[in-house]
């Protein structure tokens, strides 16, 4: 092929050459045939000179008209040798001209030559890469063959694993509802065995109260002589009973002189009178009141539904977002953006100021006391939860592990464990003796609220799920999907049913039992006003509390399903959270400003 090629362009070349010699030739043709006759009249005038020289003593000879005829000639041929000389001139002068042009051409060719040499040489370099370059095609052909034959290799394999992906996706769809039905029939059978726990134990404490009425009845026939150097506490009688009637348990608790005591009445006897009354025996076989019992049995409380404004006062330094009471008391606590949580104690209906928690690096987001009211724990927006101690307001535990801001944090019935919620969409089980995670679960959403169990934690979160979570499994029990983002969960004081905010503006109570929607509470201008506004229920669970983004609180009442109250008056901006006293008298709710209100109807 190469061959070819240069035969190609050599053939090119020489017919381009002969193609200019004719062009140039036929310029030049009509001056060389010129010349060529120039030459031949040359030639034959320098004859013709020769013969008139030999011819000259003849021609002396020669007559007078004769002489005249050889002027005319001589005149003639001089004039023509002058023309040929001209001629001959001007045809050098041509020639010259001529020859110039054949060295100019000559050096043209030459160039031209050099040119084509180096053409020569450009092509055989290009042959050479062109060959190279054919080779790399072919390399790149076979590794794209073999790519393609690996791909199809691929997508055979990814069509089998597609096939057993949708097959195995099958079986846990049947795990799954077979988990559901287990779990639902597990659900079922505990709370049959509870219902069947509840009413043996129900017998049990009939049994017991009819036997403690028997030997108190026998006690009380047998006569106590009392010295009057031993003191015992005594239950104040009320000046309307008999003295045959029981007293009751909530009676105040009076130290009187009574004579000692010949005979001791039995220790079981004194047990089982504490146990009604909420007393326990002290040395010396005197009662004393328990101090886990010196507030009142909840069922005795007595909720109020507030009506007036107490107290309007600034809690914080900014947006106020969580507020909570301490059980059993009228301490209270307060946590804001200007990241420190402040507690206030009820004081004839002003909340008066005790101290304030610091050591957050950002605004608070939960509130919660143990239930001694002893700790604090705090969440925060800095990815950590916090606990204080309330007498001395010192921080003791800081629990840091979130990589996003922690909305949520309760304690566990045992006060040793704690569950904390957050953005980055997992909750966390904090060990707080050994102040280490033991668990993370990931949720799928982010978690906005938390209440617990004994075993069970309950997370309302941003997708607008309850999930409800067994400790121990790490695992989700079951799942109850709202109608708008779940902000805000409390529990009954029976823990048997469950309060739930969101963002579709509808509070909700969730039978546990049964999982289903007992109540739907809503009013006219009622609107959610924020991801973490909180909402709770009064201490006997008859009445629920609420704050509205226009500046209300909302309180229904549960056994009716209706509104019971409107107070609109003291807050200019949404309320982010309320919170109910354990003795019922009073409700705290604070704002996205920087208020806070109590209210009760005293």
């Amino acid at each position: 092929m190469a061959d070819r090629r240069g035969d190609t362009w050599k053939r090119h070349i020489s017919e381009q050459l002969r193609m200019r010699d004719r062009v140039q030739r036929q310029a030049f043709e009509e001056i060389i045939s010129q010349y060529n006759r120039l030459l031949e009249k040359s030639d034959m005038q320098a004859v013709l000179s020769e013969r008139y020289q030999s011819d000259g003593p003849r021609g002396s000879q020669l007559s007078a008209a004769d002489g005249g005829m050889r002027g005319d000639i001589q005149q003639e041929m001089s004039q023509m040798r002058i023309k040929h000389q001209e001629e001959l001139t001007e045809l050098h002068k041509k020639r010259g001209e001529l020859a110039q042009n054949v060295i100019e051409l000559n050096n043209q060719i030459q160039l031209k030559d050099k040119e084509i040499q180096r053409n020569e040489a450009k092509i055989s370099e290009y042959q050479t890469q062109i060959a190279t370059l054919e080779g790399d095609c072919r390399k790149l052909n076979t590794f794209l063959q073999d790519l393609e034959r690996a791909n199809q290799m691929l997508k055979d394999e990814y069509d089998a694993l597609q096939i057993t992906f949708s097959a195995l996706e099958e079986k846990l769809r049947r795990t799954t509802e077979d988990n559901q039905e287990l779990v639902s029939r597990w659900m079922a059978e505990k709370a049959q065995e509870a219902n069947r726990l509840n009413a043996e134990n129900e017998k049990d404490c009939r049994r017991r109260q009819a036997k403690l009425q028997k030997e108190l009845a026998d006690a009380a026939k047998e006569p106590l002589p009392l010295d009057p150097d031993d003191d015992i506490e005594v239950l104040a009688e009320d000046g309307g009973k008999g003295p045959g009637e029981a007293s009751s348990p909530s009676r105040s608790l009076s130290r009187t002189p009574s004579k000692r005591i010949s005979q001791v009445p039995p220790g079981g006897l004194l047990d089982s009178i504490g146990n009604i009354f909420g007393y326990v025996r002290r040395p010396g076989n005197s009662l004393s009141t328990s101090p886990e019992n010196t507030e009142a049995p909840m069922g005795g409380v007595e909720v109020r539904v507030p009506s007036t404004a107490l107290h309007v006062f600034e809690a914080h330094d900014g947006e106020v977002n969580a507020v909570r009471f301490s059980p059993g008391s009228r301490l209270l606590a307060t946590g804001g953006m200007d990241r420190r949580v402040k507690l206030w104690e009820v004081v004839s209906g002003h909340c008066e100021p005790k101290g304030a928690l610091t050591g957050s690096n950002a605004g608070i987001t939960s509130i919660e006391f143990d239930s001694a009211g002893s700790y604090l724990l705090a969440a925060s927006n800095d990815f950590a939860s916090r606990i204080w101690t309330v007498d001395d307001f010192r921080l003791r535990h800081t629990l840091t592990g979130h990589s996003g801001k922690v909305l949520a944090a309760r304690f566990l019935l045992d006060n040793t464990r704690i569950v904390s919620g957050s953005y980055d969409r997992t909750l966390k089980l904090w060990d707080l003796r050994s102040k280490v995670c033991m668990k993370t679960v990931f949720a799928g959403s982010s978690c906005n609220d938390i209440v617990c169990t004994e075993q069970c934690v309950m997370s309302g979160h941003f997708d607008k799920k309850v999930r409800f979570w067994d400790i121990r499994a790490e695992s989700i029990v079951r799942e109850l999907e709202l109608q708008g983002r779940v902000t805000s969960l409390d529990l009954s004081q029976e823990r048997t049913e469950l309060l739930t905010c969101s963002r579709d503006d509808l509070l909700k109570i969730i039978d546990l039992r049964t999982n289903t929607v007992r109540h739907t509470f809503s009013a006219p201008g009622f609107k959610c006003g924020a991801d973490w506004t909180r909402v709770c229920f009064s201490p006997d669970s008859n009445y629920v509390v609420g704050g509205s983004a226009d500046g209300g609180v909302y309180v229904w009442n549960v056994l009716t399903g209706k509104l019971e109250r409107l107070l609109d008056k003291h807050h200019s901006s949404a309320i982010n959270a309320v919170s109910w006293s354990p003795s019922g008298a009073f409700v705290l709710s604070v704002e996205k400003g920087s208020k806070a209100v109590l209210w009760s109807d005293l």
